[in-house]
């Protein structure tokens, strides 16, 4: 059900009789735009595709974020996104998802600075704050919970009705 969301996440959905697209319901406060940047080498959100995705952390205009990530992967298991600059992994999303009783797990971890390298000092400790600095981090935080939990409102009747689209 997951990996079908965020498969047909450029969809929309009605809500109280109005159609909206589903990203902007998933978080109706802080999500702006959802657009599928690039198509993956199978033509839709898969392994390869870029997402553009367009938020503000907590309706807050100092937590803007307009980026476009790669999908390194998106299965069963999870997504992952991931942004390069000159080949360089700048930052790294993944939500893991599996089954758990009657319902599913949903893990998610961001990375955002460099992992190792001669700049990793200067980038991490004077770029990654100028661009997403700790309290932008703590927004997220309460941001992921927020549009995670909006799943099991909005999930299981859209995911029923999915041979009606």
């Amino acid at each position: 059900m997951l990996r079908w969301w965020f498969e047909n996440l450029d969809q929309t959905m009605v809500y109280r009789g109005t159609t909206y697209p589903r990203y902007l319901l998933w978080h109706p406060r802080d999500h702006i735009h959802w657009e599928l940047a690039a198509r993956s080498a199978t033509g839709g959100t898969g392994q390869g595709a870029h997402f553009r995705i367009v938020e503000a952390f907590a309706a807050n205009p100092n937590f803007y974020v307009d980026s476009t990530e790669y999908v390194e992967k998106l299965d069963d298991e999870g997504l992952s996104l991931v942004r390069r600059i000159f080949g360089v992994e700048v930052f790294r999303l993944e939500h893991r998802f599996g089954s758990v009783g009657e319902g599913a797990s949903y893990r998610s971890r961001m990375v955002v600075g460099l992992g190792s390298g001669m700049l990793r000092g200067v980038f991490n400790n004077l770029v990654r704050p100028a661009v997403f600095s700790n309290e932008m981090g703590a927004a997220w935080l309460a941001h992921n919970v927020e549009e995670v939990g909006m799943f099991e409102h909005i999930l299981p009747s859209l995911y029923a009705g999915r041979s009606k689209q």
